[in-house]
């Protein structure tokens, strides 16, 4: 019996994703868009899930577009309109990842490339362990780009690095790609996994509401003028400080001992 495309696990409240086509590198298919875009919509408003974790199967973390199937692709009968629309909703994969109010994390093992690589810089965080390589990949196979990598990747590292990237495309490798910010962690390769697991679960046993509104907060503060940013602070913050979240991280404190948050059955 073939495997799913996609798997899914839980573990004590971290949703853990894992690409499954090992065999072409887990490339993307018209398949495995259609269930990670549902796994994300529904783990975005699942109380059960604290924290994400996108990994992918055997030796890659994901190829990005699957190649063989783009040359086949000019057999297509949708116009140009419909294509379009169809690739914009494949890309709400990507604005899930930055915008849900619960943390992500990219855990990469091998390449990342192409709109594989834009869906690690969606996440949260990135950690990797020695094999980890990412490459834009887009010019190779002459597209521009797509999945918000043109709007990361500068964020991440700079625009000028960010054109190179783009524009000459090299390979970059794990330590270079720590140095310049695209991984957040680098680990030894049988470490990987546990690293990224205790970060995941720390968000998942933590103050859910105000790990959401710290991270609305800083994608908000990507556009948001100061006095519109300060608004949204104030606002965001007091809010806070109305929940039980709040007063047991506060008992915690003084009492000098951990802080024991309920898992909420909706988000604060």
């Amino acid at each position: 019996m073939n495997q799913p495309v996609l798997l899914e696990e839980r573990r004590d409240g971290v949703l853990l994703l894992t690409l499954n086509r090992p065999e072409r590198r887990n490339a993307l298919s018209p398949e495995l868009y259609e269930l990670l875009h549902q796994a994300l919509q529904q783990a975005s408003s699942d109380a059960d899930v604290g924290a994400v974790v996108l990994t992918g199967a055997g030796g890659a973390f994901c190829a990005g577009g699957d190649v063989a199937r783009m040359a086949g692709a000019s057999a297509e009968t949708l116009s140009f309109e419909d294509r379009v629309a169809r690739l914009r909703r494949r890309m709400g994969i990507c604005e899930m990842l930055h915008r849900m109010p619960k943390p992500t994390i990219a855990m990469l093992r091998g390449p990342a490339v192409g709109a594989g690589l834009s869906l690690a810089l969606a996440c949260d965080l990135r950690y990797g362990d020695s094999t980890a390589r990412m490459k834009t990949g887009f010019l190779q196979v002459a597209v521009s780009g797509d999945f918000g990598g043109h709007y990361f990747l500068p964020r991440i590292v700079g625009m000028a690095k960010a054109r190179e990237l783009y524009l000459s495309s090299p390979m970059v490798e794990a330590q270079e790609a720590l140095s310049l910010g695209l991984l957040n962690r680098l680990t030894e390769a049988g470490e990987l996994e546990a690293a990224v697991m205790t970060q995941a679960r720390q968000w998942a046993d933590g103050p859910r509401g105000a790990i959401a509104h710290i991270k609305s907060n800083l994608n908000q503060g990507l556009h948001a003028t100061l006095p519109e940013m300060l608004d949204a602070e104030a606002w965001r913050h007091v809010r806070c400080t109305e929940t039980a979240d709040h007063r047991e991280a506060t008992a915690a404190f003084i009492e000098k001992r951990p802080a024991r948050f309920v898992k909420p059955s909706r988000a604060d």
